[in-house]
């Protein structure tokens, strides 16, 4: 599963070649999770997500069987401060997967992604079939307290096994978009995230 390596510098390095996926607890501070699950909140509020769809962005169809998200996509051009701490702190991910795999990894694409009691996202992979520019997926979670009773885990589907990882907040989990197969099982109340793809160069 793991990509062929050309350095060894770091410890999220070492997973992802260990098994395609790196988790990071604790990969940004506290109150910085805090504000942005509040600003979240507040754009849902304000109607500022929408039903997520299915397939490319420019054409995507709504499948509620599939996935039953609501998203807000995070533009460069005009976010939070906060989010452009989370964008800065993934970049130094993406420099560190370059180096170590020469993935090629450039632009990054994010959104917020709120399920709401009872949703999911069924198993699937990050990579479209007709386009192969996503190569690195980040999740960074932004909810409060999580236990296992809440359900919602990321269940990621590796060579060993299946692994199931708790959104628990500040956790940062990072995967090979072309190789993992994942989904988001059911949660009880709502549960938080910031998705985003590290993509080559067109």
């Amino acid at each position: 599963m793991a990509p062929s390596r050309e350095h060894a510098d770091s410890p999220l390095a070492d997973a992802l070649a260990a098994s395609g996926v790196a988790v990071v607890p604790r990969f940004l501070d506290d109150a910085l999770v805090t504000r942005m699950r509040e600003h979240a909140f507040a754009l849902d509020g304000r109607g500022g997500f929408a039903r997520a769809g299915v397939g490319r962005a420019a054409e995507p169809f709504q499948r509620a069987d599939v996935r039953g998200d609501r998203v807000h996509w995070i533009d460069a051009a005009s976010e939070s401060d906060d989010e452009h701490a989370l964008a800065e702190a993934l970049d130094t991910v993406r420099c560190d997967v370059n180096r170590s795999f020469a993935l090629g990894a450039f632009d990054l694409e994010m959104h917020y992604a709120l399920y709401p009691p009872g949703a999911g996202y069924a198993r699937h992979r990050d990579r479209f079939r007709d386009d192969d520019a996503r190569v690195l997926s980040c999740v960074f979670y932004l909810n409060d307290t999580w236990g296992e009773h809440d359900g919602g885990a990321l269940r990621l589907h590796l060579d060993d096994g299946p692994r199931d990882i708790a959104p628990v907040g500040g956790t940062l989990v990072a995967f090979l978009a072309d190789r993992v197969e994942h989904e988001v099982l059911p949660s009880m109340r709502d549960r938080l995230a910031v998705a985003g793809w590290f993509r080559r160069r067109s």
